[in-house]
């Protein structure tokens, strides 16, 4: 096996007990063809390196032939082969990063989508232990450190057994002895740059870990931040921050004087190789060498030419060096990136059944149902069981804080009980909680950026406007349209800016109605509302609530009448 080989074993090399770097593995395989063409098209880019030093010690070579007479066009072929040279590099060069880029691009969109699947499934509930920073900071910044992994460790391997055995190849081809020269110094690198790396790994790691917690904690800061004011503690959370942003700016201090570290080294070797081979050089053109077996006869034309390529060997190395660098921070991405992909959650086994509108309504049965959420150590829910026929309504009362819309989210299917099951019941058979199921209407309602037509089609994007104006009339909101400006065309802001809290819960209503869904679970569906407001929407209640499964979360008395079943929960328990 050749050193060059041998260096790539060695820096390839992973710990038979780390599962990451074959996650990094099969993250990269969507990639892998396009970092794989990057690799051979960077490798064969010292084939322009060595017509340009062949150009340069050729017309060396002529123009000291011109000082004594020759022709001074002689040096016209060899700048024309150099500016060949040159140009053929600067063509492979370019077009191996740009299918870097391209495979790169596809590794990342992959994995991010892989991210957001994971976090929100589209069929079966949503993940409940993750918190929005942790998610963010994966999706954005944790992909993002893979970037120089992929584009430059992956086909830097490829490129430094191709590109530096071309340059050695040209190197021998003018003199043997430079060639082991160069090989000679090759396995310095491995040992080092293997320790260097297993440091950086570790800072990185630690690095990444408090920017997430950091950016966690200045999310929590900042959705509390009237709080902090009222309390007078705005300027306490101010100086916790600073702390804890000065901590994040020391551990990246100390990436980047390992990163330093690992080039001072290549650079070292590569200067020290370069005084060794110099001083041959230097010595066999003076004729002041005279050893066994060590050739003692050059021309000034080969010694330009190895000088010029001794870098040249090295310049893979270097690339891999640096590659080696964003390797170690792939693997400290990868390690939190993995803990969003792998943390646990309840397996969902989807129904066998189609999924259209079934015949009847379905029930709903939480048996034992145990929540917790993140960070508190009182469960919200703590083994409560809800059994509700088909076509019944249930309401859930209780104070703030009691867990009501924990309760209808389990049911919902959007989240997974630690303790417990959430099933429906369809058809008389039980299956597992599945939010395609349900139509859910909370308070406020959630609206976004567009018009109104395209806020509503987010329940049934087949509707036709014809559809939307009868769903909107048959709940009587005929008014509504008739007094916004443009109808169904009116433009609305972040959080459904532009309409009153009334007019948002007709439209949430209206969405229900097009969702078409047999079970109906309304969080709070009159909360904040004017007497008016309330009144228009528990008429379009009543009318929802018809050959449906309805369970409803709420404070008001107002809407109790419309329950078959009221259940209370106090501190996660029913009573």
């Amino acid at each position: 096996m050749s050193t060059t080989a041998v260096l790539l074993d060695e820096l390839a090399a992973d710990r038979a007990d780390d599962p990451l770097p074959a996650r990094l593995k099969e993250w990269a395989a969507v990639g892998r063809r396009e970092l794989r063409r990057a690799g051979l098209l960077r490798g064969a880019a010292p084939l322009g390196t060595a017509i340009w030093a062949g150009g340069l010690s050729w017309g060396a070579q002529r123009g000291l032939a011109a000082l004594h007479g020759a022709p001074a066009l002689a040096v016209l072929p060899p700048a024309l082969l150099m500016a060949a040279g040159v140009a053929l590099r600067a063509v492979l060069l370019a077009a191996g990063d740009a299918a870097a880029a391209r495979g790169a691009r596809t590794v990342r969109e992959t994995l991010r989508g892989r991210l957001i699947e994971t976090a929100l499934p589209a069929r079966g509930p949503a993940r409940t232990d993750l918190d929005d920073a942790a998610l963010v900071q994966a999706v954005d910044g944790e992909v993002g450190q893979l970037t120089d992994w992929l584009t430059d460790y992956l086909p830097a391997r490829t490129s430094m057994l191709l590109g530096s055995g071309l340059t050695l190849a040209a190197i021998a081809s003018r003199s043997w002895f430079v060639a082991l020269l160069v090989l000679a110094a090759t396995p310095l690198l491995p040992a080092n740059l293997k320790v260097i790396g297993l440091g950086t790994q570790t800072a990185v790691r630690a690095q990444l870990a408090a920017i997430r917690a950091h950016q966690a904690r200045l999310l929590d800061h900042l959705r509390g931040l009237p709080t902090l004011v009222g309390l007078g503690a705005h300027d306490r959370a101010a100086g916790s921050l600073a702390r804890h942003d000065r901590e994040v700016a020391g551990r990246t201090e100390k990436v980047l004087r390992i990163a330093f570290l690992s080039t001072a080294w290549v650079e070292l070797l590569i200067t020290g190789t370069l005084a060794v081979v110099a001083t041959y050089c230097g010595l066999v053109l003076l004729d002041y060498l005279d050893l066994p077996v060590v050739p003692d006869h050059m021309s000034l034309s080969a010694a330009l030419f190895v000088l010029v390529l001794v870098p040249a060997y090295f310049a893979p190395a270097r690339d891999l060096a640096a590659g080696y660098h964003a390797r170690a921070r792939a693997t400290a991405a990868a390690g939190l990136l993995a803990q969003v992909l792998d943390a646990h959650r309840e397996t969902v086994v989807p129904s066998t059944r189609p999924a259209r509108r079934a015949a009847a309504p379905p029930g709903v049965c939480l048996e034992a149902v145990t929540v917790y959420h993140p960070g508190q150590d009182a469960p919200a829910l703590d083994r409560v069981s809800v059994y509700l026929t088909p076509g019944r309504c249930l309401a859930v009362t209780g104070p703030s804080g009691a867990g009501k819309s924990t309760l209808l989210a389990v049911a919902a299917g959007l989240y997974a009980p630690h303790g417990g099951r959430a099933l429906h019941l369809s058809h008389r058979l039980p299956v597992p909680a599945d939010p395609s199921r349900v139509a859910w209407v909370g308070q406020p309602a959630h609206l976004l950026p567009g018009t109104l037509r395209e806020n509503l089609l987010l329940a049934r994007p087949t509707a036709s406007d014809r559809d939307l104006l009868d769903a909107v009339a048959s709940l009587g909101f005929e008014d509504l349209l008739a007094a916004l400006p443009h109808g169904l065309d009116t433009p609305l802001g972040e959080r459904g800016t532009g309409l009153s809290s009334g007019q948002s819960q007709q439209l949430a209503l209206v969405r229900a109605l097009l969702r078409d869904a047999r079970l109906l679970c309304l969080d709070e569906p009159t909360a904040h509302l004017d007497p008016e407001a309330e009144r228009r929407v528990l008429s379009a209640l009543r009318t929802l609530a018809r050959d449906r499964t309805v369970m409803l979360a709420t404070h008001s008395p107002v809407l109790l009448p419309l329950a078959d079943h009221v259940i209370t929960l106090d501190h996660g328990r029913a009573r």
